[in-house]
C-alpha cells in the first residue's frame, strides 16, 4: 500500500526512545490526531498530500549577508505550511520525498556549483524529542537525486539555542550568533545548506559564516518554504 492509500496516518517513531514512544502513543490515544483539514486519526491525509502535490513552484531568490544565494520553493502557508508541519511536528516522514522533489525542481533552476550538501544541524534536546532531523532527512534525498554528496558530519551546533519560532528578528540573530561549528573538509567548496524554513535568514546565515571561516569557496541555502 503507497503512503498516497494509507493518507500518511502511521508516524515514524523509530528513532525516538521508548518513553517518547509511549509518551506519543498517550497522547494519540487521548486526543487522536487530527488532519489540518479536520479528518480525525489522520496527521496528513491522502486528499491534503495530492492538494499539496497539485501546489504550485514558487521559485524565490534573494541575498542574505554570508550566503551566496538563498532560494525557497514557496510561501510557508496553506498547505505548504501544513506538509512541513506534519514532517517536521508530527514524524510523517513519508512527507521527506514530496517536499525534497520541491527543493530538487528549485535547485535545478538556480544552476549554482555545487560540491555538497550539508543540513542544518538540530539541537541535541530536540533531536533526542524528534528522533530525528527534517533537515537531514530532505538532505539525504537531495543528495540522491542530485548525485551530490551529503554530509551532516560537517558542521554542528556547539550550544543549545531556544527556538527560533518563538523570537522577533533581533533576537533570532542573537540565538544563533556563534552557534555553529563547521569542519575544515569544507575548505575550497561550494556549499548547499538545506532547511524547512526560513523566516529571517538567521540560522542560515550564521551556518554561512560557520562554513566560510572554515574556507568554504561559497555558501547557498535552500529551503521547502519562506515565511
Amino acid at each position: 500500500m503507497s503512503h498516497l492509500e494509507q493518507g500518511l496516518i502511521r508516524p515514524d517513531t523509530g528513532n525516538k526512545s521508548w518513553l517518547s514512544q509511549f509518551g506519543s502513543w498517550l497522547i494519540d490515544l487521548v486526543f487522536p490526531p487530527v488532519c489540518s483539514c479536520g479528518r480525525v486519526d489522520y496527521h496528513f491525509c491522502a486528499g491534503c498530500l495530492k492538494e499539496l502535490l497539485r501546489f504550485p513552484l514558487e521559485s524565490r531568490t534573494v541575498s542574505v549577508e554570508a550566503l551566496n544565494s538563498l532560494a525557497s520553493t514557496g510561501i510557508y502557508d496553506g498547505i505548504l505550511e501544513q506538509a512541513i508541519r506534519a514532517f517536521k511536528y508530527d514524524g510523517v516522514t513519508g512527507l521527506d520525498k514530496h517536499l525534497a522533489e520541491r527543493l530538487q525542481r528549485v535547485y535545478e533552476q538556480t544552476q549554482w556549483p555545487i560540491d555538497l550538501i550539508i543540513p542544518v544541524p538540530l539541537a541535541e534536546k530536540r533531536l533526542d524529542e524528534r528522533g530525528y532531523n527534517q533537515s537531514e532527512m530532505l538532505g539525504a534525498c537531495m543528495s540522491k537525486v542530485c548525485g551530490i554528496p551529503c554530509r551532516s558530519d560537517f558542521m554542528r551546533r556547539i550550544r543549545e539555542t531556544d527556538q527560533q519560532a518563538r523570537l522577533n528578528g533581533e533576537q533570532r540573530m542573537a540565538n544563533v550568533r556563534n552557534a555553529f561549528e563547521a569542519s575544515d573538509a569544507v575548505k575550497g567548496l561550494a556549499i548547499l545548506l538545506i532547511d524547512d524554513v526560513v523566516t529571517t535568514g538567521s540560522t542560515l546565515n550564521e551556518c554561512a559564516r560557520a562554513l566560510k571561516r572554515e574556507g568554504a569557496r561559497a555558501v547557498y541555502g535552500l529551503t521547502v518554504g519562506h515565511a
